[in-house]
């Protein structure tokens, strides 16, 4: 039987970890990406084209997978970009991955090896979770969200819209993480984040605010 086109979207770090496992179950038709570094290049013999192309690969699906503390802001934009309904948006795990049957998953959104989703939780639209990354019951995590690897959220966290939670974070059941936050790498986090903040320690502190 043959395999159902994707074009992953980002020629980042978090595609090159997710493309052998992306490419067992795919076809990969394309990689879209407006990074001048990448114009014209290929990798593993597939061509890395302009966002704008998008609209050439009709019959495939698509998965955004541009992540890092640096861009993860933009990933609502360059999604909205591309024009694509969010039903051609795939919905990946990875073979190591686990995701229990009671969870909620949206469009979208990537389980990378050794990631564990248990019951109730809640997962939004292009959400990347990274590997090794334990949500544990009743976490909600809002759209266009980033889950570091080895991230341990406990039960009832609540993860804004367009947050970065950095690899190695800890944080304490009933937190809730404002929209468009920001918590460094191998915070422990006590105390509920204000929308736009960018918190790191432990415990984790307020840095600044997103455009303050």
């Amino acid at each position: 039987m043959a395999r159902a086109d994707l074009v992953p979207v980002g020629m980042s770090g978090n595609c090159l970890e997710l493309f052998d496992a992306l490419s067992a179950e795919f076809r990969i038709a394309a990689i879209l990406d407006d990074a001048e570094r990448h114009r014209d290049g290929q990798f593993e013999g597939v061509r890395i084209r302009p966002l704008s192309c998008a609209a050439e690969y009709p019959s495939a699906q698509f998965l955004c997978l541009i992540g890092s503390p640096r861009s993860y802001l933009a990933r609502e934009g360059i999604i909205a970009k591309i024009g694509i309904p969010p039903e051609r948006f795939v919905r990946f795990r990875h073979p190591d991955a686990s995701v229990s049957r009671f969870a909620e998953v949206g469009h979208g959104t990537a389980f990378y090896s050794g990631a564990l989703v248990t019951l109730d939780s809640h997962i939004g639209d292009h959400v990347l979770v990274m590997p090794k990354t334990i949500l544990h019951h009743e976490t909600v995590i809002g759209n266009f969200s980033l889950i570091g690897a080895g991230a341990v959220l406990a039960g009832g966290v609540r993860v804004g819209k367009n947050c970065y939670i950095g690899s190695g974070t800890v944080i304490r059941e009933g937190i809730t993480i404002g929209d468009g936050a920001l918590v460094g790498l191998g915070s422990v986090v006590v105390r509920d984040v204000p929308p736009g903040a960018v918190v790191a320690g432990n415990p984790a502190r307020p840095l600044r605010v997103r455009g303050g």
